[in-house]
């Protein structure tokens, strides 16, 4: 039972590291967090502050990783050009989209004060 919670967490981790090898999004989006992570560590963030850049980084990390999920299975199913798949890829980059707008929201309005 244990050894396979642990391959669960295994197979999580591959996804991380798949989805950072072959993602360029995936790598634009780790500058950021770790620019983030520096900028909060050199300037006075507040406890609160932190929470929310984490709550907003996690958001676009997770958003991007569905839009890959989706993305990829939409093309493993058919690369043929389509309305509906148009729709579907179009709305999930959307999402990755509000997500980091809201990011950059949140960073601005946390950092710019501080300088």
């Amino acid at each position: 039972m244990v050894s396979e919670r642990l391959k669960s967490f295994k197979y999580a981790f591959d996804g991380i590291a798949a989805f950072l090898k072959e993602e360029h999004n995936a790598r634009i989006h780790l500058a950021a967090t770790i620019l983030v992570i520096v900028l909060s560590g050199i300037l006075p963030v507040s406890l609160i502050e932190m929470m929310v850049l984490t709550i907003v980084i996690g958001l676009v990390w997770i958003t991007e990783i569905i839009n890959t999920a989706i993305e990829k299975s939409i093309d493993f199913i058919s690369i043929e050009e389509n309305k509906k798949i148009k729709f579907i890829k179009d709305v999930s980059a959307a999402a990755v989209l509000l997500a980091s707008v809201v990011a950059v929201i949140v960073g601005c309005l946390v950092f710019i004060p501080k300088f």
